[in-house]
């Protein structure tokens, strides 16, 4: 058998200086990028050593990572919290009593009627935000904090709403707070000495009320029932029976009241002769008195100075323009 050799074609000089430049390139390219790198790193003051310990913390956190990924994937963290809180359980760390602070008015076993679902269980199992939740839900609840006490005890401290006042709902009469909350049904005679409040949506008119008995602090302890009427204006009953109309309007509100409160210091209005009071034209004050014709007769202090009419000139006539009749609120406005 002949063997034969097989000459190749020898690169010609073209090839050749083609090859050079590209071996340049990619020599001075690798410079650059580890010139680069070396400035980067020179601006991060790390020795050898330490870049060392940074990268194999790195490695070490990312394999961390990654075994919890898998891990949580697999549901082992779960197996391990029930695990774990059997453990906790047998060595005593479990929910044996319930302990409830702050709670004056409110119903304890509506509290502890929840709080008790959570007896016998572990400490770590016990879902304290959950348990918030369903407190904050009880009417008589403004802010409820829910906390483990180790061994085995439960602490739940109550922060109650104030009563302010008594809607009235037809036939029914409801306790709200001072933001018209309602906090729980009672009787009438649980009702007896508080103001009571009726018309349509007056439960969101409550801020609004509690600032105009503001203007005219003199006044709010004779006052019994507030009605809104129409959606727009005041009525209020005095303790006496008789029944103050004011006007529309926040301001003119205030100020008819503030205006009846100074008349009332000097005329004594509220328990007089008077039934009904109307202040729903702006600088008049009609007055309705049984027995009486209509007649004009201004209204003054006991300086002789005509109050309604220092805020609009004019006669201040005192008629049977008021609510129609005593110890009762009308919602009917005629204006």
């Amino acid at each position: 058998m002949t063997s034969r050799t097989v000459k190749r074609k020898s690169p010609n000089a073209r090839q050749v200086a083609g090859a050079q430049a590209k071996a340049r390139r990619v020599r001075s390219a690798k410079s650059k990028s580890q010139s680069l790198i070396a400035e980067i790193l020179a601006w991060i003051p790390l020795n050898e050593g330490q870049w060392h310990r940074v990268l194999m913390v790195a490695i070490l956190g990312g394999a961390v990572v990654l075994a919890a990924v898998v891990a949580s994937a697999a549901g082992v963290p779960e197996l391990a919290r029930q695990q774990f809180a059997t453990i906790a359980a047998s060595s005593g760390f479990e929910v044996r009593r319930v302990e409830v602070r702050g709670v004056k008015r409110l119903n304890e076993l509506q509290v502890y009627e929840r709080a008790l679902a959570q007896r016998n269980r572990a400490m770590p199992l016990v879902d304290v935000d959950g348990l918030r939740d369903q407190l904050m839900e009880l009417s008589w609840v403004a802010d409820a904090r829910v906390s483990r006490q180790l061994p085995d005890t439960l602490v739940i401290d109550i922060v109650e709403r104030t009563p302010h006042a008594v809607l009235r709902e037809g036939d029914k009469l409801v306790l709200i707070d001072e933001t018209g909350h309602p906090l729980e049904p009672i009787s009438a005679e649980r009702a007896r000495g508080k103001l009571i409040l009726s018309g349509a949506n007056v439960d969101k008119q409550v801020a609004v009320l509690t600032a105009l008995l503001g203007a005219a602090p003199a006044l709010k302890p004779q006052i019994r029932e507030a009605e809104w009427v129409g959606n727009r204006r005041w009525n209020l009953t005095f303790k006496t029976g008789q029944v103050l109309a004011l006007p529309e309007g926040n301001g003119p509100m205030a100020s008819a009241l503030v205006k009846f409160a100074r008349l009332d210091g000097t005329d004594r209005l509220i328990g007089g002769m008077a039934t009904a009071f109307d202040m729903r034209t702006a600088g008049r004050l009609y007055m309705r008195v049984p027995g009486h014709s209509e007649q004009a007769k201004p209204a003054q202090d006991k300086s002789g100075r005509d109050e309604t009419a220092a805020a609009n000139p004019g006669p201040t006539k005192l008629a049977e323009r008021a609510p129609q009749s005593a110890g009762k609120n009308h919602s009917g406005d005629k204006d």
